[in-house]
């Protein structure tokens, strides 16, 4: 038996059961078939039992070259997307017997310092979105195991890329109002250097150049409610009605919100004079008035298969191809021209 206050052994499960320490790691790493007894193996689990041990994963993992760690890189933490991501990575990640540690890059600051004395001694790979790659040189995480969220698959970094359809997404929004009747847009564009938000732009702007008497106003802003209200109120005062947007696309609900606070400064009604969207169906888009039209981003469904990508990356294998499909939900902030 292990002295008093101190943590059991695999020698004192050993001891207990009456066999050898070889026996032992057998049984307790589900490895015993074919090679030690029934009876045997039961006669250790209950020894394991019996005396409480826990096998020492830190040393097991040592041994094996792996610490079973990821990284998840993502931007500062201010919206709940990134902690769906999270979530869905940490889901699959457990399933397989990894953690994963999760680094926020703050905006304005500049990357964090690198959270453990050497990322590549202490993790098995990296995940990272796009808007936060810069983090990655920082941490030295571009020379691990990569797989990139939201990034460029022509141009990524990553052994692996994964997707959201946003494109897709945009297109829905954009064939919504145009169906309403819409033809003067205004799209509220994210001041993020962010191929994710470039997407947003080239597939607003290509669509209705498709369309006879269609005009696009872009003004950027923040990721903000604030900034948005400045930069919407901005681009919509001082125009004429005949010449005034009668939509308004935002990069993302909380640009969404603030077009909404510029509109009742300037006197227009959501959706009577202005039509208002956003992207990500955060918690957000229910709790303005009215109801925020949007397009739902499976955010834990990213992150399970963020995780998914670099598990069969570290395991030699192809990730599973193909985009992610997203929805639009059509609340009350849209209605007719």
């Amino acid at each position: 038996m292990p002295r008093a206050g101190t943590r059991p052994t695999s020698r004192d499960v050993a001891r207990a059961a009456g066999v050898s320490q070889a026996a032992v790691s057998l049984v307790l790493g589900d490895k015993w078939r074919g090679r030690v007894a029934e009876a045997t193996a039961e006669r250790v689990r209950e020894a394991a039992r019996t005396l409480g041990y826990r096998p020492n994963l830190a040393a097991r993992n040592l041994r094996l070259g792996r610490t079973r760690t990821v990284l998840l890189v993502v931007p500062a933490l201010t919206t709940e997307f990134f902690a769906g991501v999270y979530t869905g990575a940490a889901r699959v990640a457990s399933r397989h017997g990894f953690g994963v540690v999760l680094y926020p890059s703050p905006e304005g600051i500049g990357p964090a310092r690198d959270p453990f004395a050497s990322a590549q001694a202490a993790l098995d790979g990296v995940i990272a979105s796009s808007m936060a790659a810069e983090a990655l040189t920082a941490i030295r995480g571009d020379q691990l195991p990569l797989v990139m969220l939201d990034s460029d698959p022509s141009g990524s970094v990553g052994a692996a890329t994964v997707n959201l359809d946003i494109a897709g997404g945009v297109r829905q929004v954009t064939e919504h109002l145009l169906t309403l009747g819409h033809r003067r847009f205004l799209h509220l564009a994210a001041d993020v250097a962010s191929w994710t938000f470039e997407v947003r732009a080239r597939e607003l702007a290509a669509r209705l150049r498709e369309v006879p008497g269609a005009s696009l106003r872009t003004a950027r802003a923040p990721l903000s409610i604030k900034g948005a209200e400045v930069s919407a109120e901005a681009a919509l005062s001082g125009l004429p009605a005949p010449d005034r947007p009668t939509a308004v696309v935002c990069d993302d609900d909380h640009l969404a919100a603030g077009t909404y606070k510029a509109a009742r400064r300037l006197g227009l009604r959501v959706p009577e004079d202005l039509s208002v969207t956003g992207l990500d169906d955060l918690a957000l888009a229910s709790a303005i008035d009215p109801e925020l039209t949007t397009v739902r981003l499976d955010a834990e469904l990213f992150g399970e298969r963020g995780m998914e990508a670099l598990l069969a990356v570290l395991e030699g294998r192809a990730p599973a191809a193909g985009d992610i499909p997203v929805e639009l939900v059509v609340r009350g902030s849209t209605g007719p021209a």
